[in-house]
């Protein structure tokens, strides 16, 4: 994304990312959260503070998305977010518009959960990889089973009440053999909008299965095949990587400003059940590395944001990373259609933040950005975007 005329330097505040849980009724196999099993919940004096703490800081300048995360969100009932919600609509004394979303494997969905969602305008994001045979090799209940049949009885409850939503699914490098199939399943869900991650190396999650030398080569050829059928199959298909991409083409003039939410400090703010905060990469909140230790920079019960931008643990990250952004711009050729890669990304794969090229970025960026532009200029020589 391209910064705005007149962005500062800190946020401002684009996505507040809430662990209401760190539980998680699944346990899917490249999960990166390292608390899954902990049934504990954000307190409502927690839950009070979180948003006094927000609107207290100088990050409210914009509209943002609380997005309800990191754990499954549904795993506590609604009458928590309906108090949750009125805790942060009573401290946005400015009324500036806030979004609500939950990313949920939408296994616990019910009529409920439906009726508060639809009063509430809650956006919501499905997690599912694909049909049954490449769902259920990764996302498993705690026995192992497989969850697809549970996932798409939700997807039915949302559809029968008429509530829109997004797909997101994961792609391992068994998917990535399944273009046709992951479309069809799509389509013949009645699913829109759909997001691809990849398989990151993260936290717990050390290994991925595209850590292989054909990754992004097969990682072009799958979304290749895919987009052709996102465009001109019998039902168009939003995905999210296409939009991204061509955004990033269209906005990427050689002196443009290249911005980042996990690049920016507090244009992300990450905070735990117990109010821990951090920034940058939501996914470092509540991991742990020998030379930063912890990444919590504060509690929203006892630290203002003034003094956590005194801190010299944010001093430190903020440095580090916007030296491995720096190392990006002078050593990559995509490096203003990306703005210098996740530093989660980064920190586990190379073991520091100030370093560049991970396999996230040769997949998501480079590949990604390969084949958009093979769409608009068919012949790799005509890249006049990239240098030569």
């Amino acid at each position: 994304m391209v910064a705005p005329p007149g962005r500062e330097e800190l946020g401002p505040l684009d996505l507040l990312v809430v662990q209401a849980t760190p539980f998680c009724n699944l346990d899917c196999r490249y999960c990166y959260l390292p608390e899954r099993s902990l049934t504990e919940q954000m307190a409502p004096d927690v839950l009070d503070a979180l948003f006094r703490w927000v609107f207290a800081s100088s990050l409210v300048r914009t509209p943002f998305t609380v997005a309800w995360h990191a754990g499954e969100p549904m795993v506590l009932r609604p009458e928590f977010y309906a108090a949750a919600f009125e805790a942060a609509a009573r401290h946005n004394v400015e009324q500036v518009p806030v979004v609500h979303s939950f990313q949920t494997n939408a296994t616990l969905i019910d009529q409920a959960w439906c009726d508060f969602i639809k009063t509430h305008r809650v956006h919501i994001g499905v997690s599912v990889d694909g049909p049954a045979f490449l769902n259920d090799r990764h996302r498993l209940t705690r026995r192992g089973a497989g969850t697809h049949r549970r996932v798409m009885r939700g997807v039915a409850r949302l559809q029968e009440n008429g509530i829109p939503f997004h797909v997101i699914s994961v792609l391992t490098r068994e998917a990535l053999d399944y273009p046709d199939e992951l479309y069809e399943f799509y389509v013949d869900h009645g699913i829109e909008h759909v997001g691809f991650n990849v398989e990151e190396i993260e936290g717990p999650h050390r290994e991925s299965s595209l850590s292989v030398d054909d990754a992004p080569t097969r990682f072009r050829r799958f979304m290749a095949r895919f987009l052709e059928l996102a465009r001109g199959g019998p039902a168009p298909l939003w995905v999210r990587e296409e939009e991204s991409m061509t955004r990033a083409i269209l906005a990427g003039e050689p002196d443009a400003v290249v911005w980042t939410q996990e690049n920016t400090a507090f244009a992300i703010v990450s905070v735990d059940w117990k109010g821990n905060i951090s920034t940058f990469s939501p996914e470092l909140l509540g991991l742990r590395h020998e030379r930063y230790g912890d990444f919590t920079l504060g509690n929203v019960r006892s630290d203002s944001f003034e003094s956590i931008l005194g801190s010299p643990r944010f001093a430190a990250l903020r440095r580090d990373i916007a030296e491995g952004v720096e190392r990006c711009r002078k050593t990559c050729p995509y490096f203003r259609f990306c703005g210098g890669g996740a530093p989660v990304n980064k920190l586990a794969e190379n073991g520091s933040f100030a370093s560049t090229e991970t396999l996230f970025c040769r997949l998501t960026r480079q590949s990604m950005l390969d084949v958009v532009l093979d769409e608009i200029q068919p012949s790799p020589s005509e890249h006049k975007w990239l240098p030569a």
